[in-house]
């Protein structure tokens, strides 16, 4: 097998993707290309007839020619009788799960708090018999019959979840020489773990929506009423749209820019805002305090927003409970450009679905801004149609 069939360029251009991958160089030498964009030298070989994994520090920290004299003198140890690895695990400090954890996702800038936090406590509660053990001394079958508890428990989504998160501890530990193999990298889930059933948010067709909103015109002006009427106009989630802030919205650019740290997917998303959209705004300032940081504040705590519960809790008394949710707005209005031929990418990009490599600075021509003003102004008039108006 050829060697030495790596060049710089191609070392210094190698870039994250949606998944990790591998640049050969022969020999067992490749650079690990992680989805973060840490690039790091890894040798692989056979001790004894099992396969082992050799971190060498990261690039470009260590060059690729580096890199290559240190596979060289593996090589040697290799056909000398000995493990190359062998010096390295006499002089390696004892890193327990719990503590290689917490420094590896402290560390994670590139993701916000609230998924920092998450992760950290899925692998906190969940492996607990796990964390006080020496990382590198875990094995795949440590790890799953863990993970299996929590399967077994009816946990099948979040469990994928837990490995995923503590494989990237063990990643992380591999690279940085605290273990050998990442065990969660062996367990596959759609053979290991069970499955949960597909649940969608209750949502209506695109024929009930006039009935819908003129019942929805007989509740009044009440804040979960106005509430209803920004899901519909903006196609946000719930969540996004409870935690909504004065501070965000520009009213003369007619657009709500949402930071990365209150959107699931964690990057900042530009949402356009229809006449309809700046009419209901309207009503919130007028019945809103001057000091009120949110849109839609909890009653007597301008501190505070709304209750995650009022539009749910507004939909049931409507007589629509199981029938319809505020998240239900995201599949009518995507049904609905869909089958009225907008763009696919404008729709996609609008509900946040978009790949975030793919998107640059916030106002640049990848947002399709245009595109989405029209679209929802557009819809906005549709639900106009439908009887969705101002009281």
């Amino acid at each position: 097998m050829p060697t030495n069939t790596l060049s710089d360029a191609r070392c210094k251009g190698a870039k994250p993707s949606d998944k990790p991958y591998k640049l050969f160089d022969g020999g067992g030498l490749h650079l690990y290309v992680s989805t973060t964009g840490s690039r790091t030298w890894r040798l692989a070989y056979r001790l004894a007839g099992k396969p082992q994994t050799m971190s060498l520090g990261s690039y470009p920290e260590v060059t690729l020619a580096a890199a290559r004299l240190k596979r060289e003198e593996a090589k040697r140890s290799l056909i000398e009788g000995h493990d190359p690895m062998a010096p390295r695990r006499a002089n390696r400090q004892c890193v327990t799960l719990v503590e290689a954890a917490d420094t590896y996702w402290k560390g994670r800038k590139d993701v916000s708090t609230t998924y920092r936090t998450n992760a950290m406590r899925g692998i906190e509660l969940h492996l607990v018999r796990l964390l006080t053990k020496n990382i590198g001394s875990i094995t795949r079958d440590d790890l799953l019959a863990e993970l299996l508890v929590m399967d077994a428990a009816g946990l099948h989504v979040y469990v994928r979840k837990v490995r995923m998160w503590v494989g990237q501890v063990f990643e992380w530990a591999v690279e940085n020489g605290m273990a050998n193999t990442n065990p969660a990298a062996l367990i596959r889930p759609e053979k290991a773990f069970g499955r949960a059933k597909v649940t969608s948010f209750a949502a209506l067709a695109l024929r009930e929506v006039p009935e819908f909103l003129e019942r929805l015109a007989l509740e009044g002006d009440l804040q979960s009423v106005l509430a209803c009427r920004l899901l519909a106009l903006t196609w946000v989630r719930t969540n996004e749209l409870r935690m909504m802030e004065w501070s965000e919205i520009d009213e003369t650019a007619k657009v709500w820019l949402i930071p990365a740290g209150k959107m699931k997917r964690d990057r900042d998303h530009l949402v356009p805002l229809s006449d309809q959209s700046l009419a209901v705004l309207k009503q919130l300032r007028a019945r809103s305090r001057p000091e009120a940081r949110y849109v839609l504040s909890a009653p007597h705590r301008m501190d505070r927003p709304m209750s995650e519960n009022a539009v749910l809790t507004l939909i049931a008394r409507m007589g629509y409970r199981g029938r319809m949710t505020g998240h239900g707005w995201r599949s009518v209005a995507s049904t609905w450009a869909n089958e009225n031929g907008y763009s696919p990418d404008a729709i996609e990009r609008q509900l946040a679905h978009v790949p975030d490599n793919k998107i640059r600075a916030v106002y640049n021509r990848a947002e399709y801004l245009t595109d989405r003003k029209k679209l929802l102004q557009d819809w906005a008039d549709w639900l106009d149609s439908c009887g969705l108006r101002p009281v």
